[in-house]
């Protein structure tokens, strides 16, 4: 028995090593891309050259070339003729990191406003004595109309409904068509949950064409699997955010005071716009505006009809509160229509949906509502 106990331990031990060296090596190897960031953005060639393995080089298009290679060196130097600290209006944003022992790639997109174009890098790193560094890249362009701000989809972390043993999850779906919704419209897509990390799923239907798409889509995957803590997150970046539905958002996202002060910054001081859809909608019945009111109270609001819940299926008695019931109770006017109907409400900058079927509509009129308070 002692022998078991000493070999459960060592596998725990074992575990716990390699979760933190994984860690260590995941943070080693964003310092290092976020150098390379930091560098171009700003016009920093120390940056730079300190991401990069000396005598690194860069094989890029240059028109009349098949091919142009260039060294980090002479890349960092041509950096250095602008005014440092100064942000150029190149923004990047990484996609995703794969890693495997000590190599690792990276995928970034890198928009510059004004050249009409989106510009993908893919940096190879390694593990060195002086720890990750990026030793070659390389980079294509498209001609895209794609824009540097930004939208934040809010999934929750909750895996289980309530103390139950029912699973919970983010409908993937909802999330997939809000995702690649908004990516359509030239915005990136950034994913936060409570706890970062691994997005609990639910829903997933692969006989249908677009699911299938989107579990074939590296970079969503991604997203999904690496989402983002609200403690990455600056606020300021974002001009919409969106919870989308399924099982697990009532269970952690109402009560989560970090969640909730994004959102109304994003509102507030971005004024931006706050959209829900289905059981997501319960991610908004306890913001507040600044004047200490309910965003809901006097607007017409819509979410998952407390109707069209199956009421004899366990998970409705895990509900930490009815949907309808608190939008209501908070000032809103909740409107609906029939089971499996698409429904939509909008009322200034907030916009809400009935169900998955409204997750398109809701995610183009966000962008709508958008561009047009920018434009006022």
């Amino acid at each position: 028995m002692k022998q078991f106990k000493y070999f459960i331990s060592t596998i725990l031990l074992l575990t716990v090593l390699t979760i933190n060296a994984q860690t260590t090596d995941e943070t080693q190897i964003r310092k290092a891309i976020n150098g390379y960031i930091v560098g171009t953005s700003y016009n920093y060639p120390d940056s730079i050259l300190s991401a990069f393995m000396p005598g690194a080089q860069m094989f890029l298009d240059k028109k009349g070339q098949p091919l142009f290679v260039m060294t980090v060196e002479k890349y960092a130097s041509g950096v250095a003729k602008s005014e440092p600290g100064k942000f150029n209006g190149r923004v990047t944003n990484i996609l995703s990191i794969d890693q495997f022992e000590g190599i690792a790639s990276a995928k970034l997109e890198v928009l510059i406003p004004g050249l009409n174009k989106r510009f993908i890098d893919l940096l190879l790193l390694k593990k060195l004595e002086d720890g990750w560094k990026i030793i070659s890249k390389t980079a294509a362009s498209e001609i895209s109309d794609r824009n540097t701000e930004k939208v934040l989809l809010i999934l929750s972390s909750a895996t289980r409904q309530g103390d139950s043993d029912l699973t919970a999850g983010n409908s993937f779906s909802e999330v997939g068509i809000a995702y690649h919704g908004y990516q359509k419209a030239g915005y990136h897509v950034d994913i936060v949950t409570p706890l970062g990390g691994e997005a609990p799923l639910a829903y997933i239907n692969p006989s249908d064409s677009f699911q299938l798409e989107c579990l074939y889509n590296f970079d969503f995957m991604y997203a999904l699997k690496n989402t983002k803590k609200p403690s990455d997150l600056n606020p300021d970046d974002y001009k919409i955010v969106q919870f989308t539905g399924g099982s697990a958002p009532i269970f952690d996202l109402p009560q989560n005071p970090d969640i909730q002060q994004i959102a109304m910054h994003v509102y507030e001081k971005n004024n931006g716009v706050i959209a829900a859809v289905c059981h997501g909608t319960a991610a908004i019945v306890n913001l507040k505006t600044s004047d200490g009111k309910y965003l809901v109270d006097g607007k017409n609001v819509n979410g998952y009809p407390d109707s069209h819940e199956r009421k004899d299926l366990p998970h409705y008695e895990q509900y930490p509160f009815i949907l309808e019931t608190v939008l209501k109770e908070r000032g809103g006017n909740f409107k609906h229509s029939k089971v499996g109907t698409p429904h939509m409400e909008v009322d200034g900058r907030l916009v809400t949906g009935q169900n998955f079927q409204s997750s398109k509509m809701v995610t183009e009129k966000s962008v709508e509502v958008y561009k047009k308070t920018k434009q006022d």
